[in-house]
């Protein structure tokens, strides 16, 4: 957990890349915003690159480990693919997948993002494999697809999903979510295949 004038430089960094975007991040909004003087921000991050993807960082170990621990329970794969999905519309609202839709924006231009960005989502992806190898080990084969196959395509559906909702459209807001919770209803059928109920 970090120290409280790092804690309140995220915490500012977070509201301040909400409400005006990686482009138009400044480092002093950011500390006028967390009340310190700027060269705190640069004693404790160096720059406003380290200082976003120190909150990023933070902000996605937390959330993989609640999935890590949701997808740890007992409870059917169907359901925990579903809470993934109830997850996906908490994130949004919280504000970390607009967040992480900057960071990916960001590291367009710059490499030192995306190499952070990219270790998050293969944080993210790795975890998709453990469950989709479970997911093969209960089903059987997953036709012509590997386990690192179906994790990799769900996390793009996810990934793209969360881009398409961004935009605010609500037609494709309603079609994406929809169309994620379909996989909830293939990984169902397959259970119920299963257990001999279909």
């Amino acid at each position: 957990m970090p120290t409280e004038v790092p804690a309140r430089i995220m915490d500012a960094t977070r509201a301040c890349l909400l409400a005006e975007g990686y482009a138009n991040l400044s480092t002093r909004t950011v500390a006028r915003t967390a009340g310190v003087p700027v060269s705190q921000i640069h004693y404790h991050f160096g720059s406003k690159e380290n200082m976003v993807l120190a909150m990023l960082a933070h902000e996605n170990q937390r959330l993989v480990a609640r999935q890590r621990q949701m997808y740890a329970t007992q409870v059917p794969l169907s359901k925990r693919y579903r809470q993934a999905c109830d997850f996906l519309d908490i994130d949004i609202t919280s504000g970390y997948v607009r967040i992480l839709q900057e960071a990916i924006a960001a590291g367009w231009t710059e490499r030192a993002v995306a190499d952070q960005v990219l270790a998050m989502l293969r944080g993210w992806t790795d975890l998709l494999v453990t469950v989709a190898r479970e997911a093969e080990e209960r089903f059987g084969t997953l036709g012509p697809f590997t386990a690192d196959d179906v994790a990799t395509l769900v996390a793009v559906a996810f990934i793209g999903g969360e881009a398409l909702i961004l935009l605010g459209d609500p037609d494709w807001s309603s079609r994406v979510r929809v169309a994620l919770r379909r996989f909830g209803d293939l990984i169902e059928l397959m259970e119920d295949r299963v257990e001999g109920r279909a």
